[in-house]
């Protein structure tokens, strides 16, 4: 097993200390008239995945999928539950985000490297097939900041690629580019699982869920509805969008199919 989640809960607290100043919030603090709220974003969410599998994650937006993903990569710590790893783990999570807009092309794609521990030997080696896997070389002197957001994602991607993981974690970032990348960072994806990584995938694309992935998670607000087989979970998650069926009615009739 290269990774396993147990019933991990991860709980914000919300409260109307964001609409007074320090002084207002301090009175209200005590006296008693300051009000939290917690707000459980990951609700007892359990799920093992083992070396070469492809976990899907769906739900509709709030579901809590990227900080179910935090919490997996080990940038959160879960408020209940544990996540436990086994092996090195690669998360590409907001693809476009920790990049210098000032700084050109050439500059970012070395000072993403180093975020993500390539030493500067290895980024010398392989700087130009980074360029080149993201279709950049017309724009390594730019600034970074005149690139478009696709531009920026295939960067990014491009660079945190170039390893060998045993854990991959992909949030979205099958869908950078025009199609021709998309196909192109899918059978990038495909190499890396064959050579045994544990790979998550969240996608609003059924189709691509369906294709790659080997089990599916649907989560809904927070909550665990289905885990396992990808076909009927995709198919039960479809009509619930399609509105053929409640949220109820799809976990029933997941739990008589499990049955």
């Amino acid at each position: 097993m290269v990774l396993s989640v147990k019933d991990v809960s991860i709980r914000y607290m919300t409260g109307d200390f964001k609409d007074i100043g320090l002084k207002e919030w301090v009175m209200r603090h005590l006296t008693g008239n300051y009000q939290v709220r917690e707000f459980w974003a990951v609700n007892g969410v359990s799920f093992d995945l083992y070396q070469g599998e492809m976990l899907g994650i769906i739900g509709t937006n709030g579901a809590g999928k990227s900080t179910l993903l935090k919490a997996v990569a080990g940038i959160m710590e879960p408020t209940k539950g544990h996540v436990v790893r086994n092996g090195s783990i690669v998360a590409l999570l907001e693809l476009a985000s920790g990049f210098d807009g000032d700084l050109t092309v050439r500059e970012n794609a070395y000072l993403r490297g180093a975020m993500l521990g390539y030493t500067r030997k290895f980024m010398d080696e392989t700087y130009d097939r980074i360029i080149e896997f993201a279709e950049l070389q017309d724009f390594q002197d730019r600034p970074f900041k005149q690139l478009s957001s696709g531009m920026k994602s295939r960067l990014a991607f491009s660079i945190a690629s170039l390893v060998d993981p045993e854990i991959l974690i992909l949030d979205e970032v099958l869908s950078v580019g025009d199609g021709a990348f998309r196909k192109k960072s899918e059978e990038k994806m495909r190499q890396i699982i064959n050579g045994g990584a544990a790979t998550i995938l969240v996608s609003h694309s059924l189709s691509q869920v369906n294709e790659l992935c080997d089990k599916v998670l649907w989560l809904h607000r927070g909550n665990q509805i289905a885990y396992g087989e990808t076909e009927p979970i995709c198919e039960l998650y479809q009509r619930f969008l399609d509105k053929e069926i409640t949220l109820e009615e799809a976990k029933e009739l997941y739990n008589c199919q499990e049955t």
